[in-house]
């Protein structure tokens, strides 16, 4: 499944669109490498995602096509989040 796909079901970001700009950004990776909206995620990558000063990181436990909103946490377990010190 495409990252910007995952993103969007699993609701770690609202809009797809959005995912792909967030991607193009660079501030996504996947199993530690910057990865593009059309990287393909696999049960078991790891996702890191920067959020402003906090980065988030989940492993993909699951893929569906579609998922009902309350089923979306389902996707992905959080393995950390950190804050980011900006005066580094």
């Amino acid at each position: 499944m495409r990252l910007d796909k995952f993103l969007k079901l699993s609701r770690l970001i609202k809009r797809r669109p959005l995912a792909k700009q967030v991607a193009e950004q660079g501030r996504i990776k996947v199993n530690g490498t910057v990865a593009k909206p059309s990287t393909n995620v696999a049960v078991g990558d790891e996702v890191e995602i920067t959020f402003g000063h906090t980065i988030v990181t989940v492993e993909v436990k699951e893929l569906k096509n579609h998922v009902p909103k309350d089923e979306a946490t389902t996707l992905y377990e959080v393995l950390r989040e950190e804050k980011v010190n900006v005066n580094e």
